[in-house]
């Protein structure tokens, strides 16, 4: 079968254009670093570097959640230790109060410090983290958890609602707590065999006009009940800790996870440089000799030959 002129121009233009392309192509994956410049290349490996990408993103909010609520925990155990501190203060003034060795006016002193302490607490209640929002409001994060009524009786402005928030693909964390779950009320002998919940302030309120008042019975009931105050803050405290390890646990599961997926991806859509040199160079002989011969043939004519 004879070959025009026209066809034999038209398949080495084309041929040219192919090996021109392929060198193209693996130019740019060279300087991408990828196998897939765009989904045309291979659509199949694309769509599924795409599915690993959103998995990917995916982890990677979790992970953003997370620290969110690292931040936050760790705000909640600074506040509610440095409240257990300060009990611990309040009680030492108390038993000493107590005491029969102390005078009048030094009671006037020990509840005046008790009472500066109990303000300590009540901004403790209220800390705020970095947004603005407080910690111990359960839901009303806009509002402090514990303000003064009318009459300056300290009241829990809060919820009991907890927050959850998706730290995994099928697991949520609490990411507040009520402040009226770890600022206890205590159970107070009511005279007749009953019971009768007071407020934590207002325990701490109580026992100060106890000390001025030299009220020795009810100093002691105070000292008992800083106790039930105590072990409601070390009960939060221990709250903390559990969720803490919760987030601690969850983010070494989710680092695992996203070098999986990042692993996966690299497999699929990263470069062999060693192939893709070796391609390359194979190419631009390919090209350089299809142009040569290309040169050289497109000189001949009939009247060459018969000269």
């Amino acid at each position: 079968m004879k070959i025009s002129t026209t066809q034999y121009f038209s398949q080495t233009t084309q041929q040219l254009g192919d090996l021109q392309a392929s060198l193209s192509k693996t130019q740019t994956q060279l300087s991408s670093g990828k196998k897939i410049t765009k989904p045309s290349d291979e659509p199949d490996k694309a769509a599924v570097v795409a599915r690993l990408q959103s998995a990917i993103a995916r982890q990677q909010s979790y992970q953003d959640t997370l620290k969110t609520a690292n931040t936050r925990l760790t705000a909640e155990e600074t506040a509610l230790r440095s409240a257990g501190d300060v009990m611990a203060r309040i009680k030492e003034l108390a038993t000493q109060a107590a005491s029969d060795t102390v005078g009048d006016q030094d009671r006037q002193s020990l509840a005046l410090e008790i009472d500066n302490l109990r303000e300590q607490l009540l901004s403790l209640a209220n800390t705020q983290d970095a947004n603005g929002n407080y910690l111990f409001s359960g839901s009303r994060a806009n509002q402090p958890a514990f303000a003064k009524d009318a009459s300056g009786r300290v009241v829990y402005q809060g919820d009991q609602s907890r927050m959850q928030v998706n730290i995994g693909d099928s697991r949520r964390l609490n990411l507040n707590r009520a402040g009226s779950d770890v600022f206890v009320r205590v159970n107070r002998s009511d005279g007749q065999g009953g019971n009768t919940g007071v407020d934590f302030f207002q325990s701490l309120a109580d026992l100060s006009t106890a000390i001025r008042s030299t009220d020795r019975t009810a100093m002691r009931r105070g000292v008992a009940e800083i106790d039930q105050l105590q072990n409601g803050l070390s009960e939060g405290i221990g709250q903390v800790g559990a969720d803490q390890a919760v987030v601690d646990a969850q983010t070494g599961v989710l680092d695992q996870i996203v070098l999986q997926l990042k692993t996966s991806k690299s497999d699929v859509e990263d470069l062999d440089y060693t192939e893709a040199v070796t391609r390359m160079n194979r190419d631009e002989l390919a090209l350089q000799a299809a142009q040569s011969s290309f040169a050289k043939i497109s000189q001949l004519s009939l009247f060459q030959l018969l000269r």
